[in-house]
């Protein structure tokens, strides 16, 4: 999702310390230790051979599904199983870096975005920008759980510290490959949770239902989502948000997918009430790299540029690391 206004309406509590960004790295590194743990275990009771991984998890044969109902494991021997017949069921299109894709990804992604509100003022780091674990569960369904993000002002009047920790489900209503269609709809439910510290959570949960969009035509693909942020509690304060974001993404060579997207919030309520914001985002993404059996990297790179009058930042750099698996 694109950004939305920063966050507001908390009271100010005891700034974070050197432990705490100790913590929240030392989370990370567990987090991906487990993800690179989980997909070696789970290779080798997989009853797919590497080919058809490629195939069905990625595209390289595009067409050629597991068949349905063909494990005889149990849930979790026949994990990767169900979660590649899943994604052999939509296009292979490759996550834009703001846009939330319509299809189901099995992968751990972490994100830095460095937001600067004007000319000459301090950049704040969002390390994590609400990327985390995000895994297929079940057929045609996935659950991403975010990692809080550890925001650094670099001043004095707003004290660094956590955000606010987020979960998002993914129901995939309709879907075809590349041969049968090309398309994807998908309906996400997303919540957050106040556990941010000081001004860097808001101080009610956010519940955002969102319709997601995606269609293909040939290596050229558009994928959009439409949502509203609608708060627990505290709206006049907090206010709603409707994002509606579109990626135009284009394949070559193999392992490049330039994009650029649009992303657009109306606001509703709060300190920013009848206003809009715009950002145009160019971009590009590297991958999927194979690193080690089902295990691959994509790395990407974009800048948000505000485009409208009204903004709540100005320019934004974002840098994103996956590891799909």
């Amino acid at each position: 999702m694109s950004l939305a206004a920063p966050p507001m309406g908390r009271v100010v509590q005891k700034p974070m310390t050197k432990p705490s960004r100790t913590f929240l790295a030392a989370t990370v590194v567990v987090l991906v230790s487990q993800t690179v743990a989980f997909a070696q275990a789970n290779a080798t009771v997989a009853a797919i051979d590497l080919r058809q991984l490629d195939g069905a998890a990625y595209g390289s044969r595009v067409g050629q599904a597991p068949a349905a109902g063909g494990s005889t494991g149990s849930y979790w021997s026949s994990w990767f199983q169900r979660s590649d017949r899943s994604k052999a069921e939509q296009p292979r299109w490759m996550t834009p870096m703001a846009t939330t894709t319509p299809r189901l990804e099995q992968e751990f992604r972490y994100d830095v975005l460095w937001q600067q509100a004007k000319l000459g003022t301090p950049y704040t780091e969002n390390v994590g920008n609400t990327k985390g674990l995000e895994l297929i569960p079940f057929d045609k369904a996935e659950v991403i759980l975010a990692v809080p993000p550890y925001m650094i002002h670099h001043s004095s009047a707003v004290a660094d510290g956590f955000g606010d920790f987020q979960v998002l489900l993914k129901y995939r209503m309709l879907s075809a490959d590349e041969t049968h269609g090309h398309y994807v709809l998908t309906a996400f439910l997303s919540s957050t949770f106040p556990t941010g510290t000081g001004a860097n959570g808001q101080t009610n949960s956010i519940v955002t239902p969102t319709l997601s969009y995606g269609k293909g035509y040939g290596d050229f693909d558009v994928q959009g989502t439409f949502g509203v942020g609608l708060p627990t509690g505290n709206e006049a304060i907090i206010g709603r948000a409707y994002v509606w974001n579109n990626a135009f993404q284009y394949h070559l060579l193999s392992l490049l997918w330039p994009e650029v997207e649009i992303n657009a919030t109306w606001f509703q309520d709060g300190k920013n009430a009848g206003q809009q914001q715009t950002f145009v985002t160019p971009g590009v993404v590297v991958g999927r790299i194979r690193l080690m059996g089902r295990l691959r990297l994509a790395v990407g790179a974009a800048v948000q540029i505000a485009v409208s009058q009204f903004r709540t930042s100005l320019h934004n750099p974002m840098l994103s690391v996956r590891l799909p698996f």
